[in-house]
């Protein structure tokens, strides 16, 4: 029990990753508010995280709809513990194919979504709290037609950084976790054909040293250790956890 007496955010929980981590926060002894859009999803949520957990809806793009999940979590919590701002958007688009609807969409979820999460939880960071940002594994690498989602992982990494520093007096850490190639919900909502998926799928699995693409639990048990004390003296860091696709 890991996460003992510990209260949880994550935002975009209710699929892939964030929803992965949701339960095994939970299994570790958490009490977890997840925030989504989705709200067709979040009777299959509720049921699949149980009676220890809120399901929430909000746009982590609006400052409004993040102040209010922070007042309904404290008011339920008490204040939080760990935070993970696990929202976020990746399209691949070569450099002359971004427009400004495309620009705004994968900078305003990526950053601004990071940027107004904490400032909505901050009042309730407990001393000692653990704030994780998603990054990803492209803001390493020069991979071709992906230059706006590593542009915008890279301003999150340094958010890390610079929040480390900042809150130091409050004992609060801030790092960051990198993911891979993952077989998530992700790919499927780029709206392109399940033939094209499953290929891409294959692509992606064999440019991995591993030899495979990784799983939501992959992500989740990195949380895990981030968000418990055992990680008490991992501050401002990213963990990779990429298969040794950016290192290898």
């Amino acid at each position: 029990m890991r996460l003992k007496n510990k209260s949880a955010l994550i935002t975009g929980g209710t699929s892939g990753i964030g929803l992965a981590t949701a339960k095994l926060f939970i299994a570790e002894g958490a009490r977890v508010a997840v925030t989504g859009r989705d709200v067709a999803a979040f009777e299959r949520v509720k049921a699949e995280l149980g009676e220890n957990a809120l399901v929430l809806k909000g746009d982590v793009r609006s400052i409004e709809d993040m102040k209010a999940i922070a007042a309904e979590v404290k008011e339920k919590f008490g204040g939080l513990d760990v935070v993970f701002a696990n929202a976020g958007r990746a399209f691949p688009s070569a450099v002359n194919d971004i427009d400004e609807d495309l620009y705004n969409e994968i900078m305003d979820i990526n950053v601004k979504g990071v940027v107004f999460t904490l400032q909505a939880v901050l009042p309730d960071l407990r001393e000692g709290s653990s704030v994780i940002l998603n990054t990803s594994f492209v803001a390493q690498t020069g991979k071709h037609g992906i230059s706006l989602t590593a542009a915008a992982k890279a301003a999150v990494r340094s958010l890390a950084r610079s929040w480390s520093y900042e809150f130091l007096d409050r004992k609060i850490r801030f790092n960051a976790i990198a993911p891979g190639a993952m077989d998530t919900p992700l790919i499927s909502k780029w709206g392109m054909s399940d033939e094209w998926v499953r290929d891409r799928k294959a692509e992606f699995a064999k440019a991995v040293p591993v030899g495979h693409m990784g799983k939501a639990e992959d992500i989740a048990y990195a949380a895990l250790y981030l968000a418990s004390d055992e990680s008490s003296y991992v501050v401002g860091t990213e963990l990779v956890v990429d298969g040794g696709a950016s290192q290898l």
